[in-house]
């Protein structure tokens, strides 16, 4: 299984925030997230947007502003968050365009959607904390472009 782009960022920002502490690099903007992480400022907008909606992070503007996570963030299970950003779609698309003629009686289809939530369920029990426990998150400072 692939994920999109935005379910990657996603995960990037939340484990960035989650090792900063309380560093004044622990609030980056969203233009210093587009910058560090390489993508479109619109694109980090639209998913940092996303992720304050769902209350993971809090987003201050003007001086002193910037990116903080929140508690609920911290405590966010990984498979809600993919899900949130993937959606519960298919794996395949067997009713496009061109609808597949095994549509009525297909076992792959359901097979595919099991594997899905599998692959969901498998990334439940993970909180963001836990996937940036040691030795993850202090390598994540020293790599990261952000502070």
């Amino acid at each position: 299984m692939r994920l999109l782009r935005s379910t990657d960022l996603a995960l990037r920002v939340l484990m960035r925030l989650a090792v900063a502490g309380g560093t004044p690099e622990a609030t980056p903007t969203t233009r210093d997230v587009a910058a560090a992480m390489e993508v479109p400022y619109t694109h980090a907008a639209k998913v940092v947007a996303e992720l304050q909606h769902m209350g993971l992070l809090e987003a201050r503007r003007g001086r002193g502003g910037g990116l903080a996570l929140t508690e609920r963030g911290r405590a966010a299970s990984v498979g809600a968050v993919v899900r949130a950003f993937e959606g519960d779609g298919d794996v395949v698309d067997c009713e496009g365009a061109t609808p597949c003629p095994l549509a009525s009686a297909c076992r792959l289809r359901g097979a595919l959607r099991r594997a899905q939530e599998a692959f969901f369920a498998s990334l439940d029990p993970l909180t963001v904390a836990d996937i940036v426990a040691e030795p993850t998150g202090p390598l994540l400072l020293g790599i990261s472009k952000l502070g």
